[in-house]
């Protein structure tokens, strides 16, 4: 690590330390404007054997302590690297090296499974209704459904998921790692929106090491870290796949899509059904996709939505739409006969008029006025004769 690094790191350190409570907001503010900051503390995070690394684990800690949102999600970004900090120094079944960063990561679970009042918390989940249109289906696309006496009696019902409550822990087991690591990032994917792009490849390196570690495409990836094999859930890959996601879709296209093949191959070893159906449903629905390597702008997963009022009203065809299409029709035809700049440039055709008794008349003298005794006895007959 260098020197500069070194500094920037204890400079952080102290001044946190030295602050009132009312000007906590203030300093949250401004940690955007430290940008050798986050790279300094990647690196100290890196280094299990760093002396900094335990007052920076503690430093965190109390950034998500002090309930700051600002200063919470500062340390979540920093979760993948924590995790896997975490995991390959498990591996390698060196305990010493871990315990600040395990105290770290039982801290936070700890304070997000309860609520302000020390309560447990429950998480519900709305799963949307097929019969109902939402962000993320028509019910057109979808076909025809069976109108039974089941369909009607579920039609607009939501289904309802609940999650915990959720024990507190006090250490790490092999019984309890994964369940612990599986909330955090759960909590860690509640602010995506958030995570700086730096946090986002932090994220994807995760998904990608522990799903290849110990097997044949870890020589394939080149990685030559840890070889020892991790266990993982089911649970644990669906949120790394949900992260990745997000990832895919907000700049980091190449990482992002290894680390989604990684973890379909690790799926795919371990027979885990949830994390191959959510997988191969993001893969699929990303095929074809043009996905854009640009890191910059909004941060957001386009979806198809249903089309706005304006849309539907600006093509519909109703009886009143044509019934008034027609009579402008109608009057652009009459617009058009009396106006003399619409007559014809070529010849016009000679017509003759004959009457009843054999008389013929020359052009336009038809269209004069008939007296009075000539109405009821004279009928006249047009017919046109081309030159």
């Amino acid at each position: 690590m260098l020197a500069m690094d070194q500094g920037v790191v204890e400079e952080w350190l102290s001044e946190f330390k030295t602050l009132e409570e009312t000007a906590v907001y203030n300093y949250a503010v401004s940690l955007k404007e430290k940008g050798s900051l986050v790279p300094a503390l990647y690196k100290v995070i890196r280094e299990n054997y760093s002396d900094l690394l335990e007052p920076v684990c503690h430093q965190l800690f109390e950034f998500y302590r002090s309930g700051e949102p600002r200063l919470q999600r500062f340390t979540l970004q920093f979760l993948p690297e924590l995790v896997w900090s975490y995991l390959s120094v498990t591996a390698a079944r060196d305990p010493h090296c871990s315990g600040c960063i395990e105290a770290l990561l039982l801290g936070i679970y700890n304070l997000e499974i309860v609520d302000k009042d020390g309560q447990s918390k429950v998480l519900s989940f709305t799963i949307p209704s097929l019969s109902k249109p939402s962000v993320y289906h028509e019910p057109s696309s979808i076909g025809s459904l069976a109108l039974t006496e089941g369909a009607l009696a579920n039609h607009g019902l939501s289904r309802v998921v609940y999650s915990g409550p959720h024990l507190q822990r006090e250490t790490f087991t092999a019984q309890n790692r994964f369940e612990v690591l599986t909330f955090l990032l759960l909590c860690y994917n509640a602010s995506l929106s958030y995570m700086s792009g730096s946090s986002l490849q932090s994220l994807c390196q995760l998904s990608s090491r522990v799903s290849i570690c110990g097997y044949p495409r870890q020589q394939v990836r080149r990685y030559k870290g840890i070889s020892s094999r991790l266990m993982v859930t089911s649970e644990f890959l669906v949120q790394l796949i949900t992260g990745i996601h997000f990832a895919l879709c907000n700049g980091e296209v190449d990482l992002g899509s290894k680390a989604l093949d990684d973890v379909l191959y690790r799926a795919q070893l371990e027979l885990f059904p949830e994390a191959l159906l959510v997988g191969n449903a993001i893969k699929s629905s990303l095929h074809g996709a043009s996905l854009k390597s640009n890191k910059e702008g909004t941060r957001s997963i386009q979806v198809e939505i249903t089309p706005t009022a304006s849309r539907i009203s600006r093509n519909a065809v109703t009886s009143l739409s044509i019934r008034g299409h027609r009579w402008k029709r109608h009057e652009s035809q009459e617009d058009s006969v009396d106006s003399p700049d619409t007559l014809p440039t070529g010849p016009i055709p000679e017509i003759s008029v004959t009457g009843v008794g054999g008389e013929r008349l020359a052009n336009g003298e038809a269209l004069r006025g008939r007296t009075e005794g000539e109405g009821s006895e004279m009928q006249w007959i047009w017919v046109p004769r081309m030159s």
